[in-house]
């Protein structure tokens, strides 16, 4: 394991105090104030647990008649009971369920922030960890969920300690630094514990996401065929057993150091309460103090030094609390040092965009080398550019750069010759209706999703011609919903599972609904079967008469369709013109067509149009 240097906390446990108060304040005030006011309360109950005790005796030796002593300790006996349900019964409970409100309010936060982080930010390992420990932290007990009610206990610690004190000094005021020691050695051994697991946590949280995979993954449906074809199942069993031993070694490790924690403690409590008694003994049979008081002591010494010890506790515990808090505030405040402009996209959508590369080139973050070099390429006003080449000649990255997912690390890209970093994020998104290889739906209907809509106020008539053009009209119909059927069958027993053909016309269907100027299609063919392709083929025409397009693709043949080929390699054009100057060329892309083209000629020789 690596060691890794101390890390100055993002903020301090006051401000994260603050910080944490406001936010309650905001999502679940009355919860708050609840656990303000059974500060008091919690109070009054601690010095109820020691007089109580102290009266039974005082009574029972006072001489009263048995009447006098029932009301006196009865009376007594039921305002402790009440305060009891007060604080535990309604208090407890109530606050509970607003802390729920309010761990959920924060993980709104989260979520809100992971949608609105930068794509290419997000991409980042370490950031999708902070994540992961930012939303562990809104779990009860491990960071703001209990960070207000850690405060308030504190208080009322303090206070209680406070009056305890008082009643212990006021026979033997020496014995309140012997009851100190036991706490301040456990907090020593607490804080060296608490900083090693912070110091260490970057690790455990990778082991967790690691068993959440191999946890969740059995239940992955998209993932269930491979599983059994493969024979995974043995693989994936193993991987699950191998990381819950790695964890239940750390656990052992992370259980052995807090034992010795503990162990201190158990010693120095020994000693402490061996001097005390023995010395309010000594007092008791000179006749220092009454019964009734050695009992009263006796207890107020106890509960005392365990006020003490839970005030470093939650002291700790709070400075525990904050260090996770500071990963929520982290991960949704760290404003990321990417600025971007204030352009509109209102005059660009009313016109057919032309795109241009100057100089672009881009790098990974971490990465030695430039994925894209140097690209200068022009896309005129309702061009249809096809973008060809092998795997990892850096197509994809290209396109993710004009959408803006990405950012160019040299060079720009221009919008009818604006600089693309000049946009309004959300402005520039506008101008592109992509189609990625990759798309995954959630448990919305075909309409929502299609329509991007989710309060019912799209265009019934436009989802269903969209669905129509990219060949799922004959889908549709077999559906008792149409275009309501929800696209999870785990979700609503009357959903349906989309094909991989299915879904990629389905989110073509998606592209053609947001109409935007600059078609992207990210291999959009490719779990498509030959008529349905060869049908995109025909609408692709239609789809982009009054766009500009960019077209990607493995299968070279249906860049005829295009109005010019790009030809990729090594992160650089290497080869740019129309199919049939390509193919006159000779070079790479020539040769890879022809390789490809032997697949689906005839008997003469005549290329099908597949």
């Amino acid at each position: 394991m690596k060691k890794t240097k101390k890390e100055k906390p993002y903020r301090s446990t006051a401000n994260n105090f603050i910080w944490s108060s406001k936010l309650q304040l905001k999502y679940a005030p009355l919860g708050f104030v609840i656990r303000i006011f059974g500060i008091p309360v919690g109070v009054a109950l601690s010095y109820c647990s020691i007089y109580l005790p102290a009266l039974i005796v005082k009574q029972a030796v006072s001489g009263n008649t048995f009447a006098d002593v029932a009301l006196a300790i009865g009376s007594f006996f039921i305002i402790q009971m009440l305060l009891s349900q007060l604080k535990e019964g309604f208090m407890v409970r109530y606050i509970g369920a607003m802390d729920a409100r309010f761990n959920y309010a924060v993980q709104y936060l989260i979520n809100e922030r992971s949608l609105t982080r930068p794509y290419e930010e997000y991409e980042k390992k370490e950031i999708r960890d902070l994540r992961h420990r930012a939303m562990s932290a809104t779990q009860y007990n491990t960071g703001v969920g209990d960070f207000s009610e850690r405060a308030c206990y504190m208080v009322e610690y303090v206070l209680s300690y406070v009056l305890f004190g008082g009643i212990i000094a006021s026979f033997s005021p020496w014995m309140l630094p012997l009851i100190m020691l036991e706490p301040i050695l456990s907090l020593i051994c607490t804080r060296a514990y608490q900083r090693w697991c912070h110091k260490h946590r970057e690790y455990e949280s990778n082991l967790s996401s690691k068993l959440g995979y191999a946890e969740e993954l059995p239940d992955d449906f998209t993932a269930g065929k491979d599983i059994r074809v493969y024979g995974m199942s043995g693989w994936l069993q193993n991987t699950y057993h191998g990381l819950v031993n790695e964890i239940n070694a750390w656990e052992r490790k992370k259980a052995s150091r807090s034992f010795v924690s503990g162990f201190t403690s158990l010693v120095v409590i020994l000693l402490r309460d061996s001097l005390a008694y023995a010395f309010l003994i000594g007092m008791a049979i000179n006749k220092q103090i009454s019964v009734d008081e050695f009992v009263l002591y006796f207890a107020a010494i106890s509960q005392c030094a365990s006020f003490f010890g839970a005030i470093l506790n939650t002291w700790g515990g709070l400075h525990a609390s904050s260090l996770r808090v500071c990963d929520i505030r982290k991960f949704i405040e760290d404003d990321v040092s990417v600025s971007y402009g204030n352009e509109k996209a209102d005059a660009h959508l009313m016109r057919v965009p032309e795109i241009e590369f100057v100089n672009v080139s881009y790098r990974y973050d971490g990465s030695d080398t430039d994925v894209l070099k140097n690209i200068n390429l022009k896309i005129k006003a309702g061009e249809s550019l096809a973008l060809v080449g092998l795997n990892g000649a850096g197509k994809t990255t290209l396109v993710k750069l004009l959408c803006g997912l990405y950012r160019p690390t040299g060079g720009q890209i221009l919008i009818n010759g604006t600089p693309s970093d000049s946009f309004a994020l959300k402005e520039y998104y506008r101008l592109f209706s992509p189609v990625f290889q990759d798309s995954k739906t959630a448990f919305f209907t075909i309409a929502e999703t299609v329509s991007g809509d989710l309060d019912g106020n799209y265009d019934v008539s436009r989802v269903e011609n969209c669905l129509k053009r990219v060949g799922l009209g004959n889908k549709l119909d077999t559906l008792p919903k149409g275009i309501n059927t929800v696209l999870d069958k785990q979700v609503d027993s009357e959903g349906t599972n989309l094909s991989g053909g299915e879904m990629q016309k389905l989110m073509m269907a998606r592209a053609l609904y947001k109409n935007a100027p600059v078609l992207i299609l990210d291999e959009p063919t490719a779990a498509l079967d030959p008529i349905a392709e060869s049908k995109i083929y025909e609408e692709y025409q239609n789809m982009t008469k009054g766009k500009t397009s960019l077209f990607i693709s493995h299968r070279l043949a249906s860049t005829r369709f295009c109005d010019k080929v790009v030809y990729m390699e090594d992160g650089q054009i290497t080869e740019i013109g129309t199919h049939e100057e390509l193919l006159a060329l000779g070079k790479e892309y020539s040769r890879l067509y022809e390789m490809q083209s032997c697949w689906y000629r005839d008997d003469y020789g005549r290329e099908n149009n597949i």
